[in-house]
């Protein structure tokens, strides 16, 4: 039982030989049982690619094992010379039946372009490439996101020194979106190996309404809704730059953000997130330390919830989108958006001209409108909602996302310049706890299980190095003794 014959050794009656083959979990044999393999260490040269071998073969288990979490010297040694058939890949073998975690942070265990031995992985290096370059896309998006929203708010605000009408303006701006399905299809046209006439290509897009296609029952069931959310978002949001400074504007209409979150919270069954509250909170109190930065005057408290109906119908829109209409392709997309501007054209355009003639939104002649500030807004409105939609297909939407909250300086900065706003503690006390929020609202929903799968595998790398760093330090204060002592052999 446990005992057997090994081939060439003594017989039974004289010797008995025990099997001495060791598995991973039983600890090693004393240093003096394997002198003559230590002896020829002094001998031993070991390459760098066998050390990185060496190294990321230990597995985790055996740097927390023990009472101390340090691994034996004489383990080690054993290790290099593999006495008694021990193998340092045997201790893998648990990790690789282990299921393998969802992607996220947590995975980046080696530098990124490596292996899992230290080795450079063209895989890996390919992965990277593309990383990087979805980041510098994402940048080039958010500078575009950043630039184009900052600077339509901007005109807007010169626009009405010249031209009161925030409602007709509002309608110029909508008109260009019949353009969204004609630049999509040129860019179809550009870029798709199988290429469609525009009536198979918009027949393919109308089916996101349904089996029938664009009915007109499916119009102003799902489309004219939105438009009219559409037309009051753009309204609210340029009356209130004629009440406020732009920059409270913009900082305020970021609460738009936490409006989508409580809505699809209540409407759609989201997920809670606790962070997302606090992210809510942080924006409702924004909104009253922004009231308060003025004092309660009539034309602040007006313009700012202007702003903040703005951002509730922004949030409306979107929440309702998902509910009736759910995701779009950018096909899909394009469509929808121009067919908003059909039904802005067909429908809205009596309200301007109502306001014209009761002199609501009156000018004097055609010649005096400013035209190049109203179609350089609507370019500038058309390139963001365009960069909006459409980013998504080469970088992240978080980084698009960034571009809207980074409008909020850049609208400071020229506010500080070009008007009398005064950047009190309250003011600047409410812009940094939106921008708070706003950020808050970004964090993916599994950001917490991904924050502890990291501190978890920088805790477990930072006790492997100092199990290393011990370890040596003990193999070389045994290794000084070692030649201290008188050697008595003959």
């Amino acid at each position: 039982m446990g005992i057997r014959e090994f081939p060439g050794s003594a017989p039974r009656g004289k010797g008995i030989a025990i099997g001495m083959r060791r598995s991973p979990d039983v600890s090693p044999r004393r240093l003096s049982d394997i002198s003559p393999q230590l002896r020829q260490l002094k001998y031993l040269v070991v390459d760098e690619a066998i050390k990185e071998d060496l190294k990321w073969s230990r597995s985790v288990e055996d740097l927390t094992s023990g009472p101390v979490g340090l691994t034996s010297i004489e383990e080690r040694i054993l290790r290099i010379t593999g006495y008694y058939g021990y193998q340092p890949w045997a201790t893998s073998y648990k990790r690789e039946e282990r299921p393998r975690d969802s992607p996220g942070p947590a995975e980046a265990q080696a530098p990124a372009g490596t292996e899992a031995g230290g080795r450079p992985s063209r895989h890996c290096w390919r992965c990277s490439r593309a990383q990087l370059k979805k980041i510098f896309w994402g940048v080039a998006v958010v500078l575009c996101v950043c630039a184009s929203w900052a600077g339509a708010t901007q005109l807007a605000k010169l626009t009405f020194r010249k031209f009161d009408a925030p409602f007709t303006l509002t309608w110029f701006a909508t008109n260009w979106n019949f353009l969204f399905f004609p630049l999509y299809y040129a860019g179809h046209i550009c870029k798709s190996a199988e290429k469609q006439s525009v009536k198979q290509r918009y027949r393919e897009c109308c089916r996101f309404f349904g089996d029938n296609g664009l009915t007109l029952k499916v119009f102003f069931t799902k489309a004219a809704p939105f438009g009219v959310l559409w037309t009051l978002t753009n309204y609210l949001y340029l009356h209130a730059i004629k009440k406020i400074n732009t920059t409270d504007v913009s900082v305020l209409f970021c609460c738009n953000k936490a409006f989508v979150f409580l809505l699809s919270w209540i409407v759609l069954r989201d997920r809670f997130m606790g962070v997302r509250i606090v992210a809510a909170i942080l924006a409702i109190a924004g909104i009253v330390m922004m009231t308060y930065a003025d004092g309660f005057h009539s034309h602040s408290v007006i313009g700012i919830a202007l702003v903040v109906g703005s951002a509730s119908m922004s949030a409306l829109y979107k929440v309702l989108f998902k509910l009736l209409l759910g995701s779009a392709k950018f096909g899909e997309a394009a469509l929808f958006l121009s067919i908003l501007g059909v039904f802005n054209i067909l429908f809205i355009t009596c309200i301007p001209v109502i306001l014209y003639f009761t002199k609501v939104e009156y000018w004097s002649s055609f010649d005096d409108i400013p035209w190049g500030n109203l179609c350089g807004f609507s370019v500038l409105l058309l390139t963001f909602n365009i960069v909006l939609n459409f980013g998504i297909a080469v970088t992240y939407p978080t980084l698009m996302s960034l571009g809207i909250v980074l409008s909020v300086p850049v609208n400071a900065v020229v506010d500080h310049y070009t008007s009398k706003i005064v950047f009190n503690g309250v003011r600047v006390i409410a812009i940094i706890i939106i921008g708070l929020g706003f950020l808050l609202l970004l964090l993916p929903e599994e950001w917490d299980v991904w924050l502890i799968k990291l501190l978890t595998r920088l805790k477990v790398r930072k006790k492997e190095e100092a199990a290393e760093g011990g370890a040596d330090l003990g193999l070389g204060l045994q290794s000084k003794s070692r030649r201290a002592r008188p050697s008595f052999a003959r």
